[in-house]
């Protein structure tokens, strides 16, 4: 007998905690109901704490690794300074737009989830004026690496980790036992998130109990304008801005783009993983769209793991969604670090859907929101992530085009047939 996929288990577990909190709905006995909603957040608890037991030790592994991957292309200086520079433009385009979709439509606004008002009630408490949180959030950002992740400073953690990972550039072969040996650090902690997946379907249902059980129709309807707002502004960055800067830079028009990167776009949909797709993404951007090798073999893996604009914009765009679900107003400060996070928060994570999850947890908790609302995205996470994969795909490609372009010698044509 065939085993059972996890994705379908989450699916399964979903609809059993979505049923459960409406049987609890028409139940009259408040015996039952309060025994039930009891036990539903034990279990809901109890997977959440596991996965924030998990989260600093694999973000800061994930980081490290991701920077200090770049030591074997530092004879492509040029290179690899232009690609950065080109993922990091990209995904702060995408950000800006998630954020600006967010604010125009305002999915979840006047929704308030009762699930959420312990949450409320500690993001008041931590709430100053804004002087004296900017004086705080950067004083924050630089601490004893010791305390920071013993204390899960997730702010402070990414700085260490950033410069942790530099240091490993710079230093080279003399560190490579400490690189090796966070390495394996991080393939411990996704062996351990791969255990925690496995209470998935269980944590989720309970969770989701909990939510259907307080709530009315009006989230189903706020969920639908979420889900139209996420697919309607990645398809916008897809299909205007990342065309538009392609175009600026090489002249080469959409159309020639797309029909050399169909299979790969095509690919990204159907498996939604990036890391997937790599095989047919390096055969397109080579062969149909006539970028070099050695650029094609730098630019394309590295932007599978670190260039994630489809998943910077979701993270950035449910962020608000969930502060409006829990009665928050984020101030400024708050958004600027949701846009710092959902950045730094791609750089070195594994393309699995698990670190995806930890990723807008790592999202939520920067800032003091309710982790407990991945209980509402991961049940549609599925539908978005076809959508945004194909466009963190066409973000490599269109990089490894503009790379190409940006370091090629004077004279040299990079047009592509």
């Amino acid at each position: 007998m065939p085993r059972i996929s996890l994705n379908s288990q989450i699916a399964v577990g979903c609809l059993i905690g979505i049923a459960g909190g409406f049987l609890l709905n028409l139940n009259e006995a408040a015996g039952i109901r309060q025994d039930s909603l009891y036990g539903a957040k034990l279990v809901g608890t109890l997977f959440l704490d596991l996965l924030r037991m998990v989260l600093v030790p694999l973000v800061f592994a994930s980081i490290v690794v991701g920077v200090a991957n770049l030591r074997a292309n530092q004879k492509m200086h040029r290179v690899w300074i232009t690609t950065l520079s080109f993922f990091a433009l990209s995904m702060a385009l995408a950000i800006v737009i998630g954020f600006g979709a967010a604010h125009l439509f305002e999915p979840g606004k006047g929704l308030h989830l009762e699930m959420f008002a312990e949450a409320t009630k500690n993001y008041q408490a931590r709430q100053m004026p804004l002087p004296e949180y900017i004086a705080q959030f950067l004083h924050g950002l630089f601490q004893n690496p010791f305390k920071a992740l013993a204390q899960g400073d997730i702010l402070a953690v990414v700085i260490i980790a950033l410069f942790l990972g530099i240091a490993l550039v710079v230093g080279g072969e003399r560190y490579r036992n400490l690189r090796q040996l966070i390495e394996e650090l991080q393939e411990l902690c996704l062996m351990i998130v791969g255990w925690i997946m496995r209470l998935a379907p269980f944590g989720l249902a309970a969770l989701l109990l909990q939510l259907v059980a307080s709530q009315n129709a009006a989230l189903l309807a706020s969920l639908l304008q979420f889900i139209a707002v996420i697919i309607g502004s990645t398809l916008f960055h897809g299909a205007i801005v990342l065309p538009l800067l392609l175009y600026l830079v090489t002249r080469v028009t959409p159309l020639q783009f797309w029909r050399g990167a169909r299979d790969a776009l095509i690919t990204a949909f159907a498996t939604s993983s990036s890391a997937a797709t790599l095989p047919i993404t390096l055969r397109c951007t080579e062969q149909h769209l006539h970028v070099k090798k050695d650029i094609a073999n730098f630019v394309v893996p590295l932007g599978a793991t670190v260039n994630m604009d489809g998943t910077a914009l979701y993270e950035a765009a449910a962020a608000l969604f969930v502060a409006r679900l829990a009665g928050i107003d984020l101030d400024l400060a708050s958004q600027c670090i949701i846009f710092f996070v959902a950045m730094l928060g791609a750089i070195g994570a594994p393309g699995i859907p698990s670190v995806g999850m930890l990723s807008m947890v790592l999202v939520l908790e920067s800032v003091g929101l309710p982790t407990e609302a991945i209980a509402i995205l991961l049940p549609i996470d599925r539908i978005l992530d076809t959508v945004r994969t194909a466009v963190n795909v066409e973000g490599d490609m269109i990089g490894s085009l503009i790379v190409q372009e940006l370091t090629a010698p004077p004279g040299e044509s990079t047009a592509v047939s």
